[in-house]
């Protein structure tokens, strides 16, 4: 009968807890420990002493104390080494047991019985053995492996010189090694320099150290595969931005960011987003985005483009956006609706008659917001908001990317997957950035912003993202949609959308008079019938009244009167979509109409993402989207002849009228396309002529 594998018995001696003890006695799981030094006697949890750090069984040979065999290494060895350790552990379970194998119950062959043949004999019959096959392998070899066998395992079997670990250095001067890593360390802090530079610093350290001309550098090409080499194994950055990006990051190891309820952990941050748009004054410049991600459905809950310099106002009013849903614009195609996703939508609409007309973006209350020490989140304006909101604001520390990674991905996610479609894109660097990326500019920013939040419901919403995983199976992915819904279901509950008068409240506000022409700022004026009465009628001392608008979407503004919330349109709103105007913007860009027809939901949303890039990159628009402006591509020259019209100008000093401002006509530039008016050049105004436009339509 075998002895079991790994016991300890009444009697033995033991190390525990730095002492050695007699195991004096066992009753069930507790056992009596007596101390050699001292008369110390302890009950103590037997689990608890086998669990100990230092537990060892004293003056006890090895049946005891072996360990699990190790395999994992072998893996790492090649086929030849690893079948010859296999096949040494059958040779030694053989002289040992008679079997030429674990588990195996057979019988045993002439010259390993154990029962008959001693053990010597049985070594002495397998030396024999592998000599007869070719091997030379003497009695003291099948003696050493069989050691080795007991004390490793079958990773003892394989040959030393095959599992020495190999140096990243390769046969490198260790001298050399420690010399490139001292100057790496000394070019902390140091503007970026060259390899030859580098090169230079490390043979004088090597004068200096170890004498000169005791230990030669490398040659160039060795030199730098060495410095790559070292700099990858200590953790060094080889450019002073790799330097700054690691000294930003925190030390390992890292915890990560969880979250697991909609809105427990919002992070927000603004960037300057890669393209180029038309501003209000016509010059062309980088918007800066401004966006909210849920950290646990990764969910782009608010996104705002503003011009460079986000204001505190519109943090606010993005922290506003994520409690209202998105709703869906006239021209968007009815498969990006909530109707159609996987939100539970008639639970939401029972709740709410708002989600009838919303976008299939959710609408996620946070309850812990991530901002940065940016001075627009740290505002009053921002954490005004926040606190009757009820939202816990928690800052992190100055430029520490890492704190709110999640958000920084995004701006990352969105580079690569939509402004890089768009016409006007800069690249994220200025060595990837084009010669002609101001003239391909053609978006305006409220444009740019309806692209946008198109391509969040299409584009990201419905996008499968390699972190929405279910931790029971995880090979399975999930949409920012998708695992809203799954949340929901466990959280429970689901968020109230603010209403209409707390979302006013929460826009930027301005005091306003209201005179006979309605309501001006910004150079727009509002008015509507619910002024009426109250005109030059102010009851504040300044003669004004509380006017709130949406930065965003201009075509309207909400005063505080008597009896509430009074509305005011923008009066000249209808003009954007009227035929006129479209065709101002036509002598200037070029308008082009794309149809599409799908059938089944996921198809939809696949060719509309694409149609959406498409339209993005070469700022081409529908027909349906002109009321909101047209796009825009430039006329040859007419940059230049701006530019020169406007230096004739200065230069005379004398006051044009708006078709001074225009380009002189070319003969050499072709009408523009889709113009009302076939002789209209590209630098003059033609007549308009509404039949002609009809068909443009």
């Amino acid at each position: 009968m075998k002895r079991p594998w790994g016991v300890v018995e009444v009697g033995d001696r033991i190390r525990f807890d730095g002492q050695v003890h007699v195991l004096a006695g066992l009753d069930g799981p507790r056992c009596r420990l007596v101390a050699e030094e001292g008369a110390g006697v302890q009950v103590l949890l037997l689990t608890h002493v086998l669990a100990a750090q230092d537990f060892t069984i004293l003056d006890r040979s090895l049946p005891g104390q072996r360990r699990v065999p190790v395999h994992g290494p072998l893996d790492g060895c090649d086929t030849a080494v690893r079948n010859r350790a296999l096949a040494w552990e059958r040779h030694v379970l053989e002289v040992e047991t008679g079997s030429p194998g674990p588990g195996r119950e057979q019988l045993p062959r002439d010259g390993y019985d154990p029962a008959v043949y001693r053990l010597a004999q049985r070594e002495a019959a397998k030396g024999a053995e592998l000599t007869a096959s070719g091997e030379q392998v003497s009695v003291a070899t099948v003696r050493r492996m069989r050691a080795r066998y007991r004390a490793q395992g079958v990773w003892g079997l394989v040959d030393g010189r095959r599992k020495r670990e190999r140096s990243v250095f390769g046969r490198a001067d260790p001298r050399v090694v420690a010399a490139i890593k001292q100057a790496l360390e000394g070019q902390q802090g140091r503007s970026t320099g060259t390899l030859s530079r580098l090169r230079h610093e490390v043979g004088w350290l090597l004068e200096d150290t170890q004498g000169p001309g005791k230990v030669a550098v490398p040659p160039v090409a060795t030199f730098n595969r060495l410095v790559r080499a070292v700099a990858e194994q200590e953790g060094l950055a080889l450019t002073a931005e790799g330097q700054r990006r690691r000294a930003s990051r925190p030390v390992p190891v890292f915890t990560p960011t969880a979250a697991t309820l909609p809105g427990e952990l919002v992070m927000m941050d603004s960037t300057l987003l890669d393209v180029m748009v038309v501003c209000e004054d016509g010059k062309t410049r980088r918007p800066e985005l401004t966006m909210a991600v849920d950290v646990a459905t990764r969910s782009i809950t608010a996104a705002v483009l503003r011009p460079k310099g986000t204001k505190a106002v519109d943090a606010a009013v993005l922290l506003a956006q994520t409690l209202v849903p998105q709703p869906m614009r006239p021209d968007w195609p009815e498969y990006l609706s909530m109707a159609a996703s996987v939100i539970p939508y008639t639970r939401l609409a029972s709740i709410d008659a708002r989600m009838q007309g919303a976008a299939a973006r959710p609408v996620i209350r946070p309850s812990t917001v991530v901002i940065d020490q940016g001075k627009v989140f740290v505002s009053r304006c921002f954490l005004a908001a926040a606190e009757h909101l009820g939202i816990t604001v928690q800052p992190c520390p100055p430029a520490s990317g890492h704190a709110k990674g999640h958000v920084e991905r995004g701006f990352g996610a969105i580079g690569t997957l939509f402004a890089q479609y768009v016409a006007g894109y800069t690249g994220n660097r200025l060595a990837t950035r084009g010669s002609s990326v101001e003239e391909e500019a053609c978006w305006t920013m409220p444009q740019l912003q309806d692209l946008l939040d198109e391509w969040i419901v299409c584009g990201w919403q419905e996008r499968r993202h390699a972190r929405l995983r279910h931790p029971l199976m995880p090979r399975l992915t999930l949409t920012p949609n998708e695992m809203w819904a799954a949340l929901t279901g466990i959280a429970g509950h689901v968020p109230i959308p603010l209403t209409g008068a707390d979302w006013i409240e929460l826009l930027p506000s301005r005091r306003c008079a209201i005179t006979d022409e309605g309501i001006r700022f910004e150079y727009r004026t509002y008015d509507g019938p619910a002024l009426n009465g109250h005109r030059h009628r102010s009851p504040a001392a300044d003669g004004k009244w509380e006017v709130h608008h949406n930065p965003y979407e201009p075509w309207q503004c909400w005063v505080r009167l008597p009896d509430g919330w009074a509305q005011a349109e923008w009066i000249h709103r209808s003009l954007v979509s009227k035929p006129f105007t479209d065709t101002t913007w036509r002598h200037i860009r070029t308008v082009a109409t794309r149809h599409t027809d799908r059938a089944e939901h996921e198809e939809h949303l696949a060719r509309h993402l694409d149609e959406l890039l498409r339209r993005a990159r070469t700022g081409q628009t529908s027909a349906t989207r002109s009321h909101k402006s047209s796009s825009l591509a430039d006329v040859p020259g007419q940059r230049a002849g701006t530019r020169r019209a406007r230096r004739r100008t200065a230069d005379t000093g004398t006051r044009t009228g708006p078709a001074e401002h225009l380009p002189p006509a070319d003969e050499n530039t072709p009408p523009v396309p889709g113009s009302a008016g076939t002789a209209a050049s590209a630098g003059a105004w033609s007549i308009f002529d509404a039949h002609q436009e009809a068909q443009q339509w």
